[in-house]
């Protein structure tokens, strides 16, 4: 079925509006049958809007009942009359029809999320026998003393009063409690609304506060009504009441708070306005507010209760971990605490493991985050079977987990437990996907009276876990103050490496290459070295990785590349080398991965004016083999500037005969570890004349790297290697000592001992 259009539905209301009217202006015989006709008709819409919107089962069969029942009601008191047996049937079928609405808004409540069903139920009977004391005294005891009709024909109608204000007050609840309301909520609301005022009607006249004239007033209320509530559930935005959520929002909470006291204290006024009548009306009165003060008392404890778990409940979600249910950081840090005020007894030494999962991201990366998370919980599971009964296992985020283990007496049974914390991780772990394996570095750290902080102690262990992972991973470390320095001297260097550029503390120095053939000078390497302000000079081996680590390695490089371009042209420009002379930069990794690395390039010979076939970029095996495509995209755009690329090192990483063929490669250089022994080791001879070989067949340019002695030279030249550089021809010189070099060297380079034109063996 298709949904009704809104202006049709508008219009289904001034029709139920037009039909009001007339039952105000009709006679009463006229007015009960447009009353009868309107509640008839919610049964058929009922059907409708289940069938196109998909209204719940529950609400429609109870809203059917009350619509049968009040319009079956309606129909005995007008054919048969309104006293008596009659008027008993109608009160009881409205009193039943009632009771079904307040059932089904119980349930209601009872399947709305976020919602706290059992205090807005304990709410909703306080309200009705607060409202059951005031339409006892101000309508129910009246009518009974002025009323001829049966006890309990006046009793089944004085119940229908506080049963109206419990379906007000739960249906307030029920359809305000979102952000936004939508219309069919607003259109049910005042359906309620319509209702009440009706039954209030119906009940002064009744208890003969006002005249029977007003009747016929209450009866266009409630054929409003139920037009009413039939175009709420013709409507569209019905479907959005069922799935709606409650919202917490203190406003509404308050609102609620406020009806609810009202609700005590208006009976309470009551009580005190007015005497009883009688003795009957005394007792009335009496267990009325004694069940009262029962129903307060026990929401009230209830409320405690509830609250009392509410706060466990939070304190226990802010300290445990809600994937793995271990304890999370906060309740560790007040363990460890515990144990640091204990640390001098002597008979035992807490200690703290520090487990990180290596490698963690290559999991989350292949499989997902979902077969992530079922690892991380596997893996808790087991440190759990693995720790001591007394320990507690952490999970502090990430892949990170803590064992705190108070019953450590010995190093060797701290060990001990490391080891076997390690040996959860030898089985796989079954996935979905398959079965994965995963290790881990664990970082130990005892906690002792010099421990100041909780803190503290986590951090040891964690630097520990660090060395661990920087000795290779899979296996533990012990903490000792010596990696407490070393963290801390590393951190001064991190730190002060982010203004040594701005400092002008960076210098470039340069290392001669030498032609073997002609003694020339043909090129230099670009060398960075790093002199502080207080004068104490780094090492490049300790900054470079830093700055490599940190990217800072990519703003000096970009420095270093521009600054070698510059000196070379001025040195060119100044005769000082040949104007053939090329400058070779190292490129370190995390520059190759930088996307603007051919941009930065780029510029760098614009600005310097020195050709791109001047350039060679030396880069290291290990960055062809963890990021092969990147590598190879961007050596591909610098082979297309006109730089060319040297392979640095070569023979120490994982050197194979793919990578020269499928890299831009015009430069391979000779690590300086096969150099040195050229001369005397016949084994690293033989590998030297094969890579020589290789890299001749290949058209490759040929470099050895740290020659130190005439003896290898000979040999290199011997085994056709044109090109060097070492101690032996040159240190690495600033640049304003190259001039003198390079003429030293040219003088020295006429020797023919120099240039290997003797055999080695002759010397």
């Amino acid at each position: 079925m298709t949904a009704i259009p809104s202006k049709a539905i508008w219009a289904y209301l001034l029709v139920g509006c037009a039909a009001s009217i007339a039952a105000m202006l009709v006679g009463d015989g006229m007015a009960v049958g447009v009353y009868t006709f309107a509640a008839a008709q919610l049964p058929l819409v009922m059907w409708w809007s289940y069938r196109t919107y998909d209204v719940p089962k529950g609400m429609v069969l109870a809203l059917t009942g009350v619509g049968l029942s009040f319009a079956a009601g309606a129909a005995i008191e007008s054919i048969f009359g309104d006293t008596g047996t009659p008027l008993f049937i109608s009160n009881l079928f409205a009193l039943v029809g009632a009771i079904v609405i307040t059932v089904g808004m119980s349930m209601l409540v009872r399947r709305r999320r976020g919602m706290n069903a059992a205090g807005v139920l304990g709410d909703a009977l306080i309200v009705g026998l607060g409202s059951w004391l005031i339409s006892w005294v101000a309508f129910l005891e009246p009518t009974l003393r002025l009323s001829d009709e049966p006890v309990l024909s006046s009793l089944v109608a004085g119940f229908y009063q506080p049963t109206g204000s419990v379906i007000l007050f739960l249906m307030a609840v029920y359809l305000f409690t979102e952000s936004t309301s939508n219309v069919a909520s607003w259109l049910i609301g005042g359906t309620v609304l319509l209702m009440l005022v009706g039954d209030l009607i119906y009940a002064l006249v009744t208890a003969g506060h006002v005249g029977d004239g007003i009747l016929v007033l209450s009866t266009a209320l409630y054929t409003m009504a139920y037009f009413t509530v039939a175009a709420a559930f013709m409507h569209r935005s019905v479907t959005a009441i069922e799935h709606s959520q409650g919202t917490g929002d203190s406003q509404r909470l308050l609102g609620r708070l406020i009806i609810t006291t009202s609700s005590l204290v208006f009976p309470v006024i009551v009580l005190a306005a007015s005497g009883p009548q009688d003795t009957a009306d005394q007792i009335v009165r009496s267990m009325s507010a004694l069940v009262l003060a029962g129903a307060v008392t026990l929401r009230v404890v209830f409320s405690v209760r509830a609250n009392s778990d509410a706060q466990a409940e939070l304190l226990r979600a802010a300290q445990t971990d809600p994937l793995t249910g271990l304890p999370n950081r906060i309740l560790l840090l007040e363990q460890i605490s515990s144990y640091v005020h204990e640390a001098w007894r002597a008979d035992r030494e807490p200690t703290l493991y520090f487990v990180d999962l290596d490698r963690f991201k290559n999991i989350n990366d292949s499989l997902g985050h979902s077969a992530g998370d079922e690892v991380l919980r596997i893996v808790a599971e087991r440190l759990v079977n693995a720790a001591p009964p007394e320990a507690m296992v952490a999970r502090l985020s990430g892949d990170e987990y803590v064992v705190l283990d108070p019953t450590t007496k010995t190093l060797g049974s701290a060990s001990a437990l490391a080891e076997r914390l390690l040996a959860v991780f030898r089985e796989p772990i079954a996935l979905a996907q398959g079965d994965v394996f995963v290790t881990a570095s664990i970082g130990v750290s005892s906690i002792d009276s010099m421990a100041a902080k909780p803190e503290d102690v986590l951090r040891h262990a964690d630097t520990a876990m660090y060395r661990a992972k920087d000795s290779g991973r899979n296996c533990m470390a012990f903490y000792d103050e010596s990696m407490h320095e070393r963290i801390a001297h590393r951190l001064s260097v991190e730190t002060a490496l982010y203004r040594a550029l701005d400092r002008h503390e960076l210098r470039m120095f340069h290392q001669p290459i030498l032609d073997l053939d002609t003694g020339e000078v043909v090129g230099f390497e670009a060398l960075m070295r790093w002199q502080q302000g207080d004068g104490t000079i780094v090492s490049p081996a300790e900054f470079i990785p830093i700055a490599e680590d940190t990217g800072t390695i990519v703003p000096i490089g970009a420095w270093a590349l521009l600054e070698s371009l510059t000196q070379l042209r001025r040195w060119i420009d100044d005769s000082v080398c040949s104007p053939q002379a090329t400058m070779s930069v190292n490129v370190s990794p995390r520059q190759l991965a930088d996307p603007s690395l051919p941009s930065i390039v780029s510029e760098a010979l614009a600005r310097s004016g020195v050709d791109a076939s001047h350039l060679w970029i030396e880069i290291t095996e290990s960055v062809m083999i963890s990021e092969p495509e990147l590598a190879l995209a961007t050596l591909q755009k610098m082979k297309a500037l006109g730089v060319r690329v040297a392979l640095d090192d070569f023979g120490t990483g994982y050197s194979s005969l793919s990578l020269l063929q499928r890299f831009p490669l015009q430069r391979i250089k000779i690590d300086r570890a096969f150099v040195q022994g050229v001369a005397d080791n016949p084994s690293d001879r033989a590998l030297v004349r094969t890579i020589i070989a290789m890299g001749q067949s290949l058209g490759l340019d040929m470099v050895a790297e740290g020659v130190e002695s005439l003896h290898q030279i000979q040999v290199l030249h011997e085994l056709g290697c044109r090109k060097a550089q070492g101690y032996l021809i040159s240190h690495p010189v600033p640049a304003d000592a190259m001039r003198s070099t390079v003429s030293a060297l040219e003088r020295i380079g006429r020797f023919p001992l120099l240039r290997g034109e003797h055999r080695a063996g002759q010397l």
